[in-house]
């Protein structure tokens, strides 16, 4: 049985996100939370309610045990991209993008 939680339009870049997600996939669930805990990165904090989230889906929707899940799938699309401008020299001005992502995280007690 697989569940899955989703995150969308989150403020962090899904190529930062990505390296978060790396570190945690194919982990246990207490492994990838003692993982998250610990790391300095924004996307951390935001990846772990996100496991947290899905756990509870598992839980109270499908009965699984907590203590089995496995994270089987994680990863990071694109979102929307802000678009803002910064004035420059000369009259120009410059597009800064400001990108988000939608974080996904599935969970599974099948190895």
């Amino acid at each position: 049985m697989e569940v899955k939680a989703t995150a969308k339009t989150v403020r962090v870049t899904p190529r930062k996100a990505r390296l978060v997600l790396d570190l945690i996939r194919g982990k246990s669930v207490d492994e990838a939370q003692a993982i998250l805990q610990f790391m300095p990165n924004q996307a951390a904090a935001v990846t772990s309610k996100v496991v947290k989230s899905a756990v509870s889906n598992a839980v109270n929707n499908n009965h699984a045990d907590a203590n089995n899940l496995y994270i089987k799938a994680c990863y990071a699309d694109e979102g929307v991209v802000m678009k803002r401008w910064m004035p420059r020299a000369r009259g120009n001005a410059s597009q800064i993008l400001k990108r988000t992502s939608h974080i996904t995280v599935v969970v599974s007690d099948e190895r």
